[in-house]
This record gives C-alpha cells, structure tokens and sequence, in this order.
C-alpha cells in the first residue's frame, strides 16, 4: 500500500507524525510513504530540535518528505527558511491531488 502523510497540525501531532514516518520508513510498513507539512506543520518545522530535527533530516535525506505549501509558506513569511532546510515547496492541492489520483491513502496529523 502506497501511504502520504498529510500533515497540518502545528502542535504535539507533528512530533507524532514524523516519529511515525519515519519508523514506518525504518521498518519499511509500506510500499511507499510520502510526507507533506500544509498550514500550522510548515511554521512548527522551523523551530524542529533534537530527536524530531534528526528523524524530519533523515525523511528529508531519503526522499519520504515531499514537499510543503509554498502559498502556506509565503503568507507566514517563512518561505527562504524551508528552502533553505531542503524544502521543496509546491501548491499543495495540486500534489495532493498527484497522490490521491496515484492511488494513495491519505492519513492526516
């Protein structure tokens, strides 16, 4: 089964979804999984420390994280930031979209 990540929440949830993805990706649960930050995520990542930094870095190195809302990321001010940690960003629903046709599940955080 070929799985995306959507997640959006800002809080506790995001801890949650990365130490999942990337123990689903560790312990290869899936055929694919592909991660995407949308709304609140994309500003938390910004300030990611210790084990969580460590497990995005390694989702990001292995080309699990797709991408971020690049509207999303110019609206908080916080485009140049994501770049700059390896982001790709891109409209959201249109990638969304690209999964959800591909015969992806979507599970939201």
């Amino acid at each position: 089964m070929k799985v995306v990540f959507l997640v959006m929440s800002g809080d506790e949830k995001l801890g949650l979804a990365l130490r999942m993805a990337y123990n689903s990706v560790k312990n290869k649960r899936y055929e694919d999984l592909k991660v995407l930050f949308f709304g609140p995520s994309q500003k938390s990542l910004t300030s990611l420390q210790g084990d969580l930094k460590n497990m995005f870095e390694e989702l990001l190195k292995n080309g699990s994280v797709d991408s971020a809302c690049v509207g999303v990321a110019e609206n908080m001010g916080i485009k140049d930031t994501l770049i700059q940690m390896g982001l790709r960003l891109t409209p959201m629903g249109e990638t969304l979209s690209k999964y959800v046709n591909n015969g992806y599940e979507v599970i939201t955080f």
